[in-house]
C-alpha cells in the first residue's frame, strides 16, 4: 500500500521535527521543507524522506516544493504549515522603536507567518484535492484567538493563519480537505528559551503537539475539527 505523503516545513527542529516523527512513526512518507537541506536529523533519514531547500522569505519557494514533492511521490495528502518566527512587535514599545526597525519586524513576520502558508496552502490544495482527504495542518497560536500580550505583530499574523485555515476548509471542503488551525500557548521550544519566569516541565512539549496533530490528520472526512485550542494553564473562556 502507498504510504500517505506528508508535506511538512521546519521539520528538523521543535514541533515540527516532533510532527515529523509521529507522522512518520504512523506511516507517512515525508517530504521536509528545510531552509537549510543538510539540517536533517540523522533520526529521519532512515525513512527516505524528500528533502527540499525551502525558504520562507522566498516567493518561488512554495511552487518548487510541491513541485519536488510531487515529482518525487505523485501525490500530498498533508500539509503542515510549521515554519513561523516571533518578533517582538509592540504598538506602543518601551523604548520606543525607530520606523525601519519597526518595518522589518513587520515584514519578516508578515512574510514568514502569514505569505509563506499562504503560498504553500495554495499551491499544494489541488493535489490535496486529489487525495481525496487531504489534511491541511497550520501551527497557529493562543494569540491566533485572543489578545493578552503586547505583542501586536505577532498576534496580528497568527489571527491571519487561523484565517487562512478556515479558507483553507472551506475551498477544499467538497474535494475531501480538511483543515485544522493548532492554537498553543507557549510550548517548550528555542522561541521561548528567552521566557525566563515559564516553567518549561510545566508548559506544552513538542511531542504533545506532535500527538494532536497526527489525531487531526486521522480523522475521517466525517469528523472534522476546525480548531484545536491548547493551554497549559488556565485561562477563563479558553
Amino acid at each position: 500500500m502507498t504510504r500517505p505523503i506528508a508535506m511538512i516545513t521546519g521539520g528538523n527542529r521543535g514541533i515540527g521535527l516532533a510532527i515529523a516523527r509521529e507522522l512518520a512513526a504512523r506511516g507517512h512518507q515525508l517530504s521536509l521543507g528545510l531552509r537549510d537541506p543538510d539540517s536533517l536529523p540523522e533520526e529521519l533519514k532512515a525513512g527516505d524522506p524528500i528533502v527540499v531547500a525551502y525558504d520562507a522569505t522566498d516567493a518561488k519557494a512554495a511552487r518548487r516544493f510541491v513541485d519536488a514533492t510531487l515529482e518525487a511521490a505523485g501525490r500530498i495528502d498533508v500539509l503542515v504549515n510549521n515554519a513561523g518566527t516571533a518578533r517582538d512587535l509592540k504598538l506602543m514599545p518601551e523604548p520606543p522603536q525607530d520606523d525601519e526597525e519597526m518595518e522589518e519586524a513587520l515584514d519578516a513576520l508578515l512574510q514568514i507567518n502569514v505569505k509563506a502558508p499562504f503560498r504553500l496552502t495554495r499551491a499544494a490544495l489541488p493535489a490535496l484535492c486529489r487525495s481525496g482527504r487531504g489534511r491541511v495542518i497550520t501551527l497557529a497560536s493562543l494569540s491566533g484567538k485572543r489578545v493578552l500580550g503586547l505583542g501586536a505583530g505577532y498576534q496580528m499574523t497568527k489571527h491571519a493563519a487561523v484565517a487562512l485555515s478556515h479558507a483553507a476548509r472551506r475551498a477544499g471542503w467538497d474535494q475531501g480537505v480538511r483543515a485544522c488551525a493548532i492554537c498553543p500557548g507557549f510550548v517548550a521550544t528555542d522561541m521561548t528559551r528567552h521566557h525566563d519566569e515559564l516553567p518549561r516541565h510545566e508548559i506544552t512539549q513538542p511531542e504533545d503537539l506532535a500527538h494532536l496533530v497526527a489525531e487531526m490528520v486521522a480523522l475521517p472526512n466525517t469528523a472534522s475539527v476546525s480548531e484545536l485550542l491548547v493551554n497549559w494553564r488556565y485561562e477563563p473562556g479558553l
